[in-house]
């Protein structure tokens, strides 16, 4: 029997199985494998994509099976519109035997769009075509071309002085662009310290008991609502409108919130809530401590009382009592006898260090400034321990520094304080481009001790200078940069510090005066208002902060917008440009995540290395080593070459979950096939795509840092590699990207 098969148009091998069955038990099976060849084989090469203004060399490799030579006519044929060949689009080439040739185009990408790519091969002969089915071929692929632009953000951070009335911005809109997406935002808040209420449901919510979770759970709540009722806020009509007091984060203040928050209602606008709060926190306070009058970490058989934890304790309850909570007198002097019995046995052990007994100690530490701190907050003094500390206050972390400032205010003794701000001061670092400031602590030898917490260091400094220099800028640059610094976008890392954070931001907004504030804000755009607003403290958070200006509204060139105050109280503004830039080179930009990207050609270099041999011999082995080359705009690599691509990331602050997504060259590309951890540091997780590289970074801490991976040069051609664009996947205000760059391939030079 004979069964004829029509094998699809596709070169490849097939296998093919066959069963039979006769009479009886007669049965048989067999099998064989088909290769479908052709004697003329076109391959058409290209890159993935393109992109507009690209100059690219398209390529047909002819394959020639047959033994004798042929003449072949290659044609290409490109549908869509959007590429454009320079010169004749057919070529004829005689092709050895057993060989191939290849036919090249150089075309220009014009617009975006999909085009068809087309090629053709035809043989020759005497009668002009010889066995048409055999001696031609063709192959077709659609790919896309992309815009050569991007949506670009420019961000501008200001505030403004009491000694001044007027901040102005000037910028560009540039006349090659997609007007339809161009998009002017002002933000504007009277306090950023205001941010802090946001925090008290991560608080009240938090889902142990400790003895620390239950002071922080009611604590914040009574300072932030006496805050509020002293400013003589209406709390029930605020709750159901409340606005988003940080003129840095962008987008709906509700549906930013929705994003992150796990809990339905915030406690600081229910004054009976806050008033049972207090209650239940009392009475359990009151279970967990102990016979001696100290407070441990958990309440249980067995436990015992600790220092820090008890100066935590007396700590919030002498806050709570001076914020009008209702504090049992019985419980903080419980609290407070505990801690002068502690604090006289550790200002014996350092009196009689030099004496050498078993239980001395040489210097007063942090412990004992945090104690000294809280029990002079609670009216004790003890002149004996503050003398260690001023002798020791070198040795002491920039926290216990801090807390030691925060006692000599207390007493009066302002001379010394000033001494001890002018040694905090020499961390300080001050940010002018987004007016913040901040310690650079280096906490590498104890960073998981409790004085070792940036943020709790941070905050005890505001409130130093809450009391010292309160409308200076190293005190509203450390609020704003607390307030941007939030880890959790509503709070900070921990409850602890999230309280004390809260707390330290009351504290400062009181001593500015932002919470008195009362004034009119005008914004003007090239000299005409758009808007002007009344903010005070009756409608603090329900006042309109963003104007907007789209489309073609903001034309073609520079312009100028302009904000007003007249009145009292501070003013924060930011100010975001976004244009769909479609200029020939886009250029960099950013404020509070920075991208610079660099190109480098990998050249290899003669290198070896000693190994240990079987038997423990010195061998000498070669190892890959490459020497850095920095690659210019326009210059030119050969196809071939390895290219190592690097993404400088400056961070103003600590960041979390972010995408870095870097623009290929077209005619790169990437050496690694397989996506997944990795990327070149900080952890990061990359995705390699047609397009481009996408890498995702989990935390991304304040200062420089640098990603890379690398590609090698495949087509020849004139790429445009547009910028590499940071972002934060769930903070949309962090934006940045690099300059464009643009590479020449060239042929490999054999």
């Amino acid at each position: 029997a004979e069964i004829e098969v029509e094998y699809p148009d596709n070169l490849t091998t097939w296998k093919v199985k066959i069963w039979a069955l006769g009479k009886g038990t007669r049965v048989g099976e067999g099998s064989a494998e088909v290769i479908t060849s052709k004697d003329l084989i076109v391959r058409l090469q290209a890159p993935r994509f393109f992109v507009e203004k690209d100059e690219v060399v398209l390529s047909a490799v002819v394959h020639n099976y047959r033994e004798d030579a042929m003449e072949v006519e290659v044609t290409l044929e490109l549908e869509g519109g959007v590429l454009e060949s320079i010169g004749s689009r057919g070529a004829n080439v005689v092709i050895p035997g057993g060989g191939e040739q290849r036919v090249d185009w150089r075309v220009v990408a014009r617009k975006e769009g999909v085009v068809m790519i087309r090629m053709k091969a035809l043989a020759h002969g005497k009668k002009r075509v010889v066995d048409a089915v055999d001696a031609s071929d063709a192959m077709e692929l659609k790919f896309p071309v992309y815009v050569h632009g991007m949506l670009r953000t420019e961000s501008w951070s200001r505030s403004l002085p009491r000694e001044k009335d007027t901040l102005s911005i000037e910028f560009e809109v540039p006349e090659d662009r997609r007007p339809g997406q161009t998009r002017l935002e002002v933000r504007y808040s009277p306090t950023v310290a205001g941010a802090m209420i946001d925090a008290l449901p991560y608080l009240a919510s938090y889902p142990y008991g400790s003895t620390e979770n239950t002071v922080n759970r009611f604590v914040p709540a009574v300072i932030t609502q006496r805050v509020l009722r002293d400013m003589q806020i209406d709390l029930a009509e605020v709750r159901n409108k409340r606005l988003n007091l940080n003129p840095q984060e962008i987008g709906d203040a509700r549906d930013r919130a929705s994003q992150w928050k796990a809990w339905k209602e915030n406690p600081v606008w229910d004054v009976e809530g806050v008033d049972k709060m207090v209650s239940k926190g009392v009475q359990r306070l009151m279970e967990m401590r102990n016979r001696d009058g100290g407070w441990g970490w958990f309440s249980a058989y067995g436990s015992r009382s600790y220092p820090h934890t008890t100066a935590v304790v007396v700590h919030g309850l002498t806050v709570a009592k001076e914020n009008g909570a209702p504090i049992p007198d019985e419980l903080l002097k419980g609290g407070i006898e505990w801690l002068k019995r502690y604090e006289a046995g550790q200002a014996e052990m350092i009196r009689f260090w030099k004496k050498r007994k078993k239980k001395t100690k040489q210097r007063a530490d942090a412990l004992d400034a945090l104690i000294r701190r809280v029990l002079g907050a609670a009216g004790s003094n003890q002149k004996e321990m503050l003398g260690f500390l001023k002798r020791d206050r070198v040795n002491l972390p920039v926290y216990a520094k801090c807390l030691l400032g925060l006692e000599l205010h207390r007493i009066g003794a302002l001379q010394e304080r000033d001494e001890v701000i002018r040694n905090i001061e020499q961390f300080l670092k001050q940010d002018q481009e987004n007016q913040t400031a901040w310690l650079d602590l280096g906490n590498g030898g104890y960073w998981w001790r409790w004085y070792g917490s940036e943020f709790e260091a941070h905050a005890c400094y505001l409130k130093l200078l809450a009391l010292a220099k309160p409308g200076s800028p190293q005190a509203s640059g450390l609020a704003k940069y607390l307030v941007n610094n939030r880890k959790h976008a509503t709070y900070w890392k921990s409850t602890r510090d999230t309280a004390l954070c809260v707390e330290a931001l009351a504290d400062y907004l009181r001593a500015s005066g932002e919470n008195e504030t009362d004034m009119e804000v005008e914004v003007l755009l090239d000299g005409k208002s758009i808007k002007t607003v009344k903010i005070s403290k009756e409608n603090l958070f329900s006042y309109d902060g963003v104007m907007t200006v789209a489309g073609d509204v903001l034309g073609t060139g520079k312009h100028k917008v302009e904000l007003r105050r007249s009145g009292k109280g501070a003013l924060y503004a930011n100010v975001y440009l976004t244009v769909f830039s479609k200029e020939d080179f886009i250029r960099k930009a950013g404020l509070e995540v920075k991208l610079q990207r660099s190109y480098y050609k990998l050249v290899p270099v003669k290198a070896s290395e000693n190994v240990a041999g079987s038997r423990g011999q010195a061998l000498q082995q070669r190892r890959q080593k490459f020497k850095r080359m920095k690659l210019e705009q326009g210059d030119e690599v050969a196809s071939g070459d390895l290219i190592e691509v690097e993404l400088s990331i400056e961070s103003k602050n600590d960041y979390s979950y972010l995408v870095f997504e870097d623009w290929k060259a077209a005619g790169l590309e990437a050496v690694e096939l397989r996506s997944g951890h990795g990327g070149g540091g900080l952890s990061s997780f990359v995705e390699y795509r047609d397009e481009k590289v996408a890498l995702f970074v989990r935390s991304l801490p304040r200062g420089r840092h640098n990603l890379s991976y690398r590609l090698r040069a495949e087509t020849p051609g004139v790429f445009s590699a547009l910028p590499a664009r940071a972002e934060g996947l769930y903070a949309p205000e962090l934006r940045g990207n690099s300059d464009e760059m643009k590479v020449t391939v060239g042929e490999l030079k054999r």
